[in-house]
């Protein structure tokens, strides 16, 4: 199994992506230690495999990560995975809803690499190897996209903040990229969806922006999620993965 031995973190694990990916990893091998905000979301997760153990975490609380990071083993992948979209323009986005963004979105990214870095940092010393995967998103610096001023923002910076790591570590035997989904049929969607004026046309509109005809699946993505975090990517660093149905062909 492509994770045998390892040791995976996952933010926002309690659904959507990262309840996803903590299913991929665990079933790859790996020992995977799942947070998220939500504790019964994180039950039902940790119910569902023997190889994941469940804490809740507040990815925007420094003393809750610090406490988290010295009760843990050194880490060999982290992934960073928590976010919020905004729905809005500029003319709609107040200055505590982007400084919310940018906490949960790029700041939360921030503090947990740079919690776990040590550890991982002695890790890839000892012979082995260390990955760090950030969720980043194709409304990024890579595109824009209308009403999304706060959330393409803050995923630009994101694929920036990822790019400075993998520069900055690389001859330390740290990796860090970053995946770009495209629309994810998860229950954040799910929840826009529901909350526009016409759900049906909203749905409908989120099917069209994609060649491909269809929403990605949490399946579509997972699989790039593994293998960022295995050592099969030993040689991949620094790179912004698009994964998003033709998008931005």
């Amino acid at each position: 199994m492509r994770l045998e031995g390892k040791t995976i973190f996952i933010t926002a694990a309690g659904q959507g992506m990262g309840r996803a990916s903590a299913l991929a990893c665990a079933a790859e091998g790996a020992r995977v230690v799942a947070t998220d905000v939500n504790e019964e979301t994180l039950e039902r997760l940790g119910s569902a495999s023997a190889s994941i153990e469940t804490y809740r975490l507040d990815v925007t609380d420094a003393h809750a990560v610090r406490e988290m990071v010295a009760r843990l083993p050194d880490l060999d992948g982290l992934f960073n995975c928590a976010g919020h979209v905004h729905h809005g323009t500029i003319l709609d986005l107040s200055v505590e809803e982007w400084e919310f963004s940018v906490n949960l979105n790029v700041t939360s990214m921030i503090r947990l690499s740079r919690a776990f870095l040590p550890g991982m940092l002695k890790r890839a010393e000892n012979g082995g190897t260390a990955a760090i995967l950030n969720m980043a998103s194709m409304a990024s610096s890579i595109k824009g996209f209308p009403m999304r001023t706060a959330y393409g923002a803050t995923k630009a910076a994101v694929i920036g903040l990822t790019k400075a790591i993998a520069a900055d570590f690389v001859k330390q035997g740290i990796r860090c990229n970053a995946i770009c989904p495209g629309t994810v049929d998860t229950p954040s969607l799910r929840g826009r969806i529901a909350a526009a004026a016409d759900p049906v046309q909203a749905e409908k509109d989120f099917i069209a922006r994609q060649p491909m005809g269809r929403l990605a699946e949490v399946s579509d993505i997972t699989p790039l999620v593994v293998y960022l975090l295995s050592d099969e990517s030993r040689f991949v660093t620094g790179q912004a993965m698009l994964v998003d149905g033709g998008v931005t062909i």
